[in-house]
């Protein structure tokens, strides 16, 4: 492959612009009090109709789908309200990651309302890896367990649904992960991913599907009148922990996503939970709005800390903790977690950037996979992951321990890296994921062929311009456009993530006046246009400062936003990439 770009030279990302269409932008501004440039905001979304429209600048739980659409739902709930009326005993087996334990939680305190001896079993990620395995089905049947039901695994997981089964244990299976072709013999197997699945949104998070199963079993409940004397339970009260786990798994926030997202986030920011008001405080933002990338940069590496590095356990108490001196304990602890995650994830992408620097040219490569012996399996996928923001390739990492190698990767928008494992499927012991991240098991000896095969799949099935990041500009403007009232309306359409990013946008010919360095390698500019004059800054990029000095006129793109500063509150912009003309 040709060496695509020098990673040196501005623009670092190809810039790609939105198709508007005059009498669209015009509608949808007239008929919602809109800025024509939220219009346009609103049209590179997709959303080009009148209803779409409301349903995303107002999401509502009104706007859900029915979740008896989903295949299975139905005998789900049946089984569960047999499990009740025989009082047996249930076990929540989930994944340690931030879906499977948020999972884990909604699940666990609406079962434990009608079956108190509802319990939860969480595998060790290493000693016992991800999913159902036969260690622990004997353990559930010592303990009496009558029914399993699985929360962001399973459906994977033939073989030991199997074998429970002979030891006279029923499993259900709420999982979203990609399914196999022959599914585990289980009494349901809820999963949007399924072909014969109806359910019209096929995007849920592992937490969501629970969501939607907790929605069927209220329901059905009512109609046999289980309700009639007791208090009947609002789920809405569960959509902060629906909301952290959706955003933790990468999930798309669009159709339930966005709802579930947008109210949760809500419930976090009005602290009517302990665990995450505890949470909060240790994190140092229990006086702040929480949006997605608090979120996603504060509360949710904790909670995803404790099952990489600890004990997924204390993350499931201290959610459903309604102690405040316990929770703040227990976030004592998930934070101990999460520095020690920190350093071992430091000194791994040390390792393999020392490497890579002096073996191989990562953009001469479609994928990157690296493996050894001395790396924690849990803190690899994160790893992956900052290779992928680096240098925009898929990466696979893998953990060696006695002859086996555990791996996770991270993918980018236009490589599907679970179908790229199916075509190595000769060469793994087992595999499991979706487009943007997966995991592996397989033999030491295996890897290096491996690597050379995934190399050629994803090779083979990708243009070489789509391995070059890409900026999707929502709209053009003039910066004196970027005021007050455009950002109150931009607030409309959070909460931003993965297929609803953050805006963009573009501003021609705007003049650099200042550029200094500040923080760790970050550029701090000034800048000027249309008469007017803002800061910017442009994270991780100080090494471009001598290609930004003062009276350079660059086009810029960038998402706006409010920077609130010792009680003052002004406009800055969240720099994306720029553009200056070569000399």
């Amino acid at each position: 492959m040709e060496k695509l770009k020098n990673t040196d030279a501005l623009p670092v990302t190809q810039w790609r612009f939105s198709l508007q269409q005059e009498d669209i932008t015009e509608q949808l501004a007239n008929e919602f009090g809109i800025l024509p440039i939220m219009s346009k905001i609103l049209m590179s979304r997709n959303i080009v109709n009148l209803i779409d429209a409301k349903k995303y600048l107002f999401p509502s739980l009104n706007d859900l789908h029915n979740p008896f659409l989903m295949k299975d739902m139905d005998k789900a709930v049946h089984r569960v309200i047999q499990a009740i009326q025989r009082k047996e005993k249930i076990v929540l087996f989930g994944d340690y990651d931030a879906d499977g334990i948020t999972s884990i939680a909604v699940m666990l305190k609406f079962l434990c309302w009608l079956l108190p001896e509802t319990d939860f079993y969480i595998p060790d990620r290493i000693e016992e890896g991800y999913g159902l395995n036969r260690g622990a089905i004997d353990l559930l049947k010592r303990r009496s367990v009558d029914l399993i039901i699985t929360v962001d695994c399973g459906v994977s997981d033939l073989e030991c649904v199997a074998y429970a089964a002979t030891l006279g244990i029923d499993t259900i299976i709420l999982d979203h992960h990609e399914v196999p072709e022959i599914l585990p013999p289980a009494i349901a197997v809820i999963n949007p991913h399924r072909p014969d699945c109806p359910f019209p949104f096929k995007h849920l998070a592992g937490v969501g599907i629970a969501f939607n199963f907790l929605i069927s079993l209220r329901g059905k409940l009512r109609q046999e009148g289980f309700w009639n004397n007791r208090v009947y339970p609002n789920l809405r009260e569960y959509l902060d922990l629906v909301a952290l786990g959706t955003i933790g798994d990468i999930s798309p926030l669009i159709d339930e996503n966005r709802i579930f997202t947008k109210i949760g986030l809500d419930l976090i920011t009005e602290d009517k939970r302990v665990g995450l008001k505890a949470l909060k405080e240790i994190c140092g933002i229990e006086t702040q709005v929480i949006d997605t990338n608090k979120a996603s940069f504060c509360l949710i590496p904790r909670i995803n800390a404790a099952g990489r590095v600890g004990s997924p356990t204390e993350a499931v108490k201290l959610l459903l903790s309604d102690d405040l001196a316990e929770a703040r304990d227990l976030a004592r602890v998930l934070d101990g977690y999460n520095r020690k995650r920190q350093t071992i994830e430091k000194n791994i992408l040390t390792e393999i950037l020392a490497e890579i620097a002096k073996t191989v040219d990562p953009y001469l490569k479609s994928s990157l996979v690296f493996a050894s012996p001395n790396w924690h399996p849990g803190v690899i996928g994160i790893v992956a992951a900052r290779l992928v923001d680096r240098f925009y390739r898929p990466a696979i990492l893998i953990s060696i321990r006695n002859g086996i190698g555990k791996g996770a990767g991270r993918s980018i928008a236009d490589v599907n890296i679970y179908q790229g494992l199916k075509k190595c499927d000769a060469l793994l012991l087992s595999y499991g994921g979706h487009q943007y991240a997966a995991g592996i098991s397989i033999r030491e000896e295996d890897i290096e062929e491996f690597k050379h095969l995934l190399e050629v799949v994803i090779s083979d099935n990708i243009l070489p311009v789509n391995m070059i990041s890409q900026t999707t500009i929502d709209a053009q403007c003039q910066l004196p456009d970027v005021n007050q009232d455009l950002l109150t309306q931009i607030g409309m359409i959070a909460p931003f993530g993965r297929r609803n990013p953050e805006p963009v946008l573009c501003v021609r010919n705007v003049n650099v006046t200042a550029s200094n360095i500040v923080g760790n390698n970050h550029l701090r500019l000034r800048l000027n246009g249309g008469g007017v004059s803002c800061n910017g800054t442009w994270f991780s990029k100080g090494h471009f400062i001598k290609q930004l000095t003062s009276g350079t006129t660059s086009d810029i793109a960038f998402t706006p936003q409010f920077n609130y500063w010792n009680g003052v509150n002004e406009i800055q912009l969240k720099m994306k990439d720029m553009s200056v003309p070569s000399v």
